[in-house]
């Protein structure tokens, strides 16, 4: 698949199966792309992840939840990681 949009980097960044922050997707994604994109624009990403035409996409579950997340320990925000499987 060639990736050409936002929602495709955070896909493909988050398709290891690890919790990520908005922080490291932001960093990932500029390095491989040179591309920067602020923490907004990512949050919306992740929100896309969870929608119909993403899940077809990506081949993620269609039911239930695609995105966890969960508070960073000692600091601030979440991390995020995707679920790929039902």
């Amino acid at each position: 698949m060639k990736l050409t949009s936002l929602d495709d980097f955070v896909w493909k960044c988050m398709s290891n199966g690890k919790y990520w922050t908005f922080w490291e997707l932001k960093d990932c994604i500029q390095k491989n792309t040179g591309n920067y994109y602020g923490e907004p624009t990512i949050s919306a990403a992740i929100r896309n992840l969870r929608k119909e035409p993403a899940r077809v996409k990506y081949s993620l579950p269609m039911t239930g939840e695609v995105v966890t997340k969960k508070r960073i320990t000692g600091g601030k925000g979440y991390q995020y990681k995707l679920i790929e499987k039902e």
